[in-house]
């Protein structure tokens, strides 16, 4: 994929960074759990291990299926995406946790992929911009062939990374991307390829603000 300033990014290598350190946590935790597993013949040690490996489990299959959609191949203009599976993905990744309250303002039961990636990406960085919780509010409305989305994060601490910020505002050099800003800069660049254009509201506000237009 290419930047709209015309400098190459190696998204694919960023993003498997960025998925392979998510996944660690989890993926760790099963190995533990199974080694736990082996070891112990206490009936209640083994429930124990049991439990870990299923939230564990459940917790990787929810963030594979969450950058799966994200991350994966935008497809063709008119190819669609569930926005049942979106949502889902949506509370998938953030379900475990139990401190952020997703409100879902979306009336149409399918999305542009390309459209359901900037939504996502959207979520993903209110999402990890919210560290004590609070609420997602994410909406997309399609007028004619152009698409609106916005994505909408408040609660009791605001910690969007400055980078992240200045990804989603074109102001972040191509050689300081990383694994962590990369997904800020692959939507803005989608977006920009599409004609389109990224809004986020200023540093002063107390609440997050993420937005985009993409024309048909």
């Amino acid at each position: 994929m290419t930047m709209a300033d015309g400098k190459s990014i190696d998204y694919a290598s960023l993003l498997c960074s960025r998925l392979c350190h998510d996944l660690l946590s989890p993926v760790g935790a099963l190995n533990n759990g199974l080694e736990l597993l082996a070891e112990e013949s206490d009936p209640g040690i083994r429930d124990q291990c049991m439990a870990l490996l299923g939230d564990s489990a459940r917790i990787s299959l929810a963030k594979l299926t969450f950058y799966r959609l994200a991350f994966g191949a935008a497809g063709g203009k008119e190819d669609l995406v569930s926005a049942d599976e979106v949502k889902a993905a949506v509370e998938g990744m953030f379900a475990a946790s139990g401190r952020l309250a997703v409100e879902w303002m979306i009336a149409d039961a399918a999305l542009p992929r390309a459209a359901a990636k900037v939504l996502l990406n959207f979520s993903l960085i209110a999402g990890e911009a919210l560290p004590r919780g609070g609420t997602l509010m994410l909406a997309l409305e399609r007028v004619g062939d152009a698409t609106d989305i916005a994505a909408r994060g408040e609660g009791l601490r605001l910690a969007l990374d400055a980078n992240i910020r200045r990804a989603l505002t074109g102001k972040l050099p191509a050689e300081e991307i990383s694994s962590r800003t990369v997904a800020a800069t692959m939507v803005r660049s989608m977006v920009l390829e599409a004609g389109g254009e990224v809004m986020i509201a200023g540093e002063d506000q107390p609440f997050l603000m993420f937005g985009a237009h993409i024309p048909g």
